[in-house]
């Protein structure tokens, strides 16, 4: 790795939609981090997104962009069952790497890479980025603060409407379940499980129920879940995406209070504790992964500086989405 306290010069593996507005900007705002090279398989796609965000170097070729001297540190933006296989060539490589979550599609495939990394000793961060959003911030120094005192249960619901693209069931790889074994649950679930455990710590066992109630794709649509964090606090969760109505809704109950907010809509986080009711509205940044981003520059520039999300935070993730999916 070069000089940290110098520019730092990212190559982006897969320039698809998360890359346009949630995380690729950021990258371009934060302090001396640049973006100098991007790749994807589709030519024509590639050299768009190239010549709109102003970089210069594009790639078809995943090898080339890893292996450019003007590349130092590597962000793989692609679906989930290609995160390994270009995760290993950047460990291979030497090179820092960002990994879009999960971090692979299995528990078995994720420890893989978080030991590639670790026997180097090359820094490995996963974009769980609500670890680093304000608002999240928010709850975890209203838990540290003891507002509600001591925890004792986080239960967490989220239900939607199948969308357009389910009901037509035209494909996507997000339910597709050589890719997504619980669908939209890996997807959505794994910010969310992610979260809790960076609240209330490690998950020690985990159990859930998982079935496809609607025959729309082939990955499952319906989980439902228990869990218990290593301090004793005990956790359940629904996830079920052919209800009526879209939840979004997360309560933590403490022995004093409850903190009540949502993972994925901009809604007041709620604090009751004792005579004290608290409404809190912090708004989530236009480029959404900015300071999970900035994080990582943080961290360059001092590793004293821990990022909080990095290749065994999300491995720990993985481990409990399989266990709630019974893969393991």
């Amino acid at each position: 790795m070069k000089n940290v306290s110098k520019m730092i010069k990212w190559g982006i593996i897969g320039c698809g939609n998360v890359t346009e507005v949630k995380s690729g900007p950021a990258y371009k705002m934060t302090g001396n981090f640049k973006i100098s090279a991007v790749m994807r398989r589709d030519a024509a796609k590639v050299k768009d997104y190239a010549k709109r965000h102003q970089i210069d170097t594009y790639y078809t070729d995943a090898d080339q962009l890893i292996n450019d001297p003007n590349v130092d540190a590597v962000y793989i933006a692609t679906p989930p069952d290609t995160h390994k296989y270009y995760a290993l060539k950047v460990a291979a490589s030497g090179k820092p790497c960002c990994i879009e979550k999960p971090l692979s599609p299995s528990y078995t495939d994720s420890l893989e890479v978080y030991n590639a990394f670790k026997e180097k000793n090359i820094p490995l961060f996963v974009a769980y980025y609500r670890r680093s959003l304000p608002r999240f911030l928010k709850i975890k120094s209203w838990l540290d603060s003891g507002y509600i005192g001591q925890i004792r249960h986080i239960t967490a619901h989220l239900s939607k409407p199948p969308s357009e693209t389910d009901l037509s069931k035209t494909y996507n790889w997000r339910t597709d379940a050589k890719i997504a074994t619980g669908g939209y649950f890996d997807d959505l679930a794994s910010h969310e499980l992610d979260l809790f455990t960076y609240f209330l710590g490690n998950i020690k066992d985990a159990h859930g129920v998982s079935v496809n109630q609607q025959n729309l794709y082939s990955a499952k649509d319906a989980v439902s879940a228990s869990w218990l964090h290593e301090n004793g606090v005990t956790g359940s969760g629904i996830w079920n995406f052919g209800c009526s109505e879209h939840l979004d809704k997360v309560i933590i109950y403490g022995s004093k209070g409850t903190i009540k907010f949502s993972v994925f809509h901009d809604k007041p986080i709620v604090l009751k504790c004792d005579d004290i009711k608290k409404e809190v509205y912090i708004e989530n940044p236009k480029h959404i992964q900015f300071p999970h981003v900035e994080n990582m520059r943080f961290y360059f520039d001092a590793p004293s500086n821990p990022h909080p999300s990095t290749g065994k935070t999300a491995l720990h993730t993985s481990w409990v989405m399989d266990k709630i999916l019974g893969k393991i």
